[in-house]
């Protein structure tokens, strides 16, 4: 039985199916159902590269400033799909989390964080005869340590 969930949201059709398959399960087995949101900080790395061979306290500031945004973006997508989960499964506990790093580890990391007995994604729509699964999915298929369940979100 699981008793935590965690499912990975951004803004797209696909995440908010996985979601709403995420709630139904957690509603289910009456496990806490954690919503979490990657935010990647490729560009406000580089910006702290810059800082680090310049110390400069306007680079360090616009950094930190860059972080900042990103996360709030990701915790406001988090947050949104949340209350739309909780909305049509009253009574579910339902997290919204901003988490740092690529979707795929970002979503390993925070279901180990959490010791989370699942983790939901949907699968993107496949293109071409050698996709089989989207790049998040695959990710989580070969670094997570709990159960991975891929939802099928498009119709063929």
């Amino acid at each position: 039985m699981a008793e935590i969930i965690v499912v990975g949201v951004d803004e797209s059709d696909t995440a908010r199916k996985a979601a709403q398959k995420a709630a139904s399960l957690a509603a289910a087995f009456g496990a806490e159902l954690h919503v979490a949101t990657a935010f990647n900080t490729h560009k406000a790395e580089t910006l702290q590269s810059i800082h680090t061979q310049s110390e400069s306290d306007a680079v360090s500031k616009a950094y930190r400033t860059l972080v900042a945004q990103y996360a709030a973006e990701a915790e406001a997508t988090a947050s949104k799909i949340a209350e739309e989960l909780r909305s049509s499964h009253p009574g579910l506990t339902v997290i919204p989390k901003a988490v740092e790093g690529k979707p795929g580890a970002a979503l390993s990391d925070e279901a180990a964080r959490v010791n989370a007995d699942l983790i939901v994604v949907g699968n993107k729509r496949v293109q071409g005869i050698t996709r089989v699964l989207g790049s998040v999915a695959r990710t989580l298929a070969g670094e997570t340590k709990c159960d991975l369940y891929i939802v099928h979100t498009h119709q063929h």
